[in-house]
């Protein structure tokens, strides 16, 4: 009998035995796999915070004039006093908000007597780079949790190869921080079969796109509505978290408007009023209702877009909600007369998604579409980067020879004039020094009285422009910059003041209309 509980006793000791070598194999094995996930992990952010800083510094094009007017101009003016604020920012039509992050860093280079030029305009590239870069991230994370490894690492492949995302993604623009935010919200929105799912972090996000600009509301309408359609308790939903959430951003974004407008403004009230009841967006062009179908999400998603649409076939099902806020927003946006590439940039990531699933299921052809994908994207991002539509940043550059102590001591003055539709260069945010500079005005017609578009009236006839705004020899500026197409216009009026060519700056391959293919820099003499 004995020699029976000994053996019993033996066996159990040895099933023990058994058990505890299994669940520590089981317990490396996960120990293993979270280790590999944190290698992983960390490698993509290594890897997309050195891309994003490399794409920074191979962006060295303007794109269009908000970049510099609705951002670094504004942070410019708050923080050393001087600048220049378009009518939008007396009019309470544009928010503090984005603005006030690139004040912030221009306050620490200032109180750190490193405001440089060249500081005041990287520092605030370098950080939007970040920002994206994190986006970069957290897409490739949540298509893990959704997706095979192998298909997330060609998705993300797919993503990075975007040009429009290259051109964009570095910039200051609101589009871009909009598309950043939207990113980020995507990783916590309740997809089907999302473990990332956080209902708090992503509306915050949302409110914060919306601060940043109103119209980010758009893409994410139908998200929400999903988001409310399969929720169980709707009212708690709406009660405890949209509610709170956004009144929470309302106010917060019209606090710091109020404090620097030094009055009441709620901006987002102003900007619906301004581009929907007086159409203000209608003065800066129009373009036919098929746009953004024909020419905009072509461009934009560039040579994408045939894997875009086999995405769509493959997936519809599964990611039909991200499809669906894709055609809304160019729904929505076709109605409006005024369209721009850069407005439906934050539909980009989920175009971006769907192409990414047909690259990944391509097994035959994969290789051969990834190289396709690489080469036509690295063509259009280093091109449109580096040479087309640079001459306005490099004639800025040009004009920052003008702020040396002998030329802004000693007579004439610096006094420059850009002979050029509105905006088409960067001002003092790149400029860093107070010499007198001046462009052509062109405010919309807000129906005051005696309202004149200073552009349109110098097209209309140039030299008698001139002659009459100049009239004495002493009050006609220093420094004229044009375009090329210009020259012929006021040659006479350049010869009789003695005017010079001083500079000439590559800017487009493809001058159209008032814009030329070169910049000139006339100095008088």
């Amino acid at each position: 009998m004995d020699n029976i509980r000994a053996r019993l006793k033996f066996g159990n000791k040895a099933e023990e035995v058994k058990l505890r070598k299994r669940k520590s194999q089981l317990y490396s094995k996960k120990d293993a796999s979270a280790v590999n996930d944190g290698v992983l992990v960390a490698r993509t952010v290594v890897f997309s915070v050195v891309f994003r800083v490399i794409n920074c510094f191979l962006v060295q094009s303007s794109f269009v004039p908000d970049e510099y007017w609705q951002s670094l101009e504004v942070s410019h003016h708050m923080v050393f006093n001087y600048g220049y604020l378009t009518w939008e920012w007396k009019s309470g039509l544009r928010g503090y908000s984005y603005p006030l992050v690139f004040a912030f860093i221009y306050k620490i280079l200032h109180c750190m007597n490193c405001d440089s030029t060249y500081l005041l305009i990287w520092t605030p590239r370098i950080l939007q780079a970040l920002l994206a870069a994190f986006a970069d991230v957290k897409f490739f994370l949540l298509i893990r949790t959704l997706e095979s490894g192998d298909t997330a690492a060609w998705t993300f492949f797919c993503y990075l190869c975007s040009w429009f995302s290259w051109y964009c993604c570095t910039r200051t623009l609101t589009n871009s921080m909009e598309t950043t935010i939207t990113c980020l919200a995507l990783y916590y929105f309740p997809l089907p079969e999302s473990k990332t799912h956080s209902s708090k972090k992503y509306l915050s996000l949302v409110s914060l796109a919306v601060v940043v600009r109103p119209t980010a509301l758009i893409v994410w309408l139908p998200l929400l509505m999903f988001h409310f359609w399969r929720e169980d308790d709707k009212l708690k939903l709406i009660t405890h978290q949209f509610l709170p959430i956004g009144a929470a951003a309302l106010l917060v974004s019209t606090l710091i408007d109020s404090v620097f407008y030094e009055k009441w403004t709620l901006v987002q009230f102003n900007f619906l009023k301004f581009n929907i009841f007086y159409g203000v967006a209608d003065f800066y062009g129009s373009h036919p209702w098929h746009w953004y179908f024909t020419q905009g999400l072509p461009a934009v998603i560039g040579p994408h877009l045939p894997l875009f649409f086999h995405g769509c076939f493959l997936a519809f099902k599964r990611y039909k909600v991200l499809l669906a806020a894709v055609l809304w927003t160019l729904v929505i946006y076709s109605f409006l007369p005024h369209k721009e590439f850069r407005f439906i940039y934050p539909a980009l990531p989920f175009c971006l998604l769907f192409s990414g699933l047909s690259l990944a299921s391509l097994k035959k052809w994969r290789r051969a579409a990834a190289l396709y994908l690489l080469l036509s994207n690295l063509a259009a991002g280093l091109y449109t980067g580096l040479v087309h539509q640079r001459g306005p940043l490099d004639a800025v550059s040009h004009l920052r020879a003008l702020c040396d102590g002998n030329s802004i001591s000693r007579p004439p003055l610096p006094d420059v004039l850009f002979l050029m539709p509105c905006h088409s260069t960067p001002f003092y945010s790149h400029v860093h020094c107070p010499i007198k500079m001046r462009f052509l005005e062109c405010p919309p017609d807000l129906g005051d009285d005696g309202h004149v578009d200073e552009a349109e009236r110098f097209y209309d006839n140039p030299l008698l422009w001139l002659r009459t705004s100049f009239p004495y020899k002493h009050s006609v500026p220093t420094h004229l910059v044009l375009f090329d197409v210009l020259e012929k216009d006021i040659f006479p009026f350049l010869q009789s003041n003695n005017f010079k060519r001083t500079s000439e700056i590559f800017h487009t391959h493809f001058p159209e209309g008032k814009v030329g293919g070169s910049i000139f820099i006339y100095e008088r003499h």
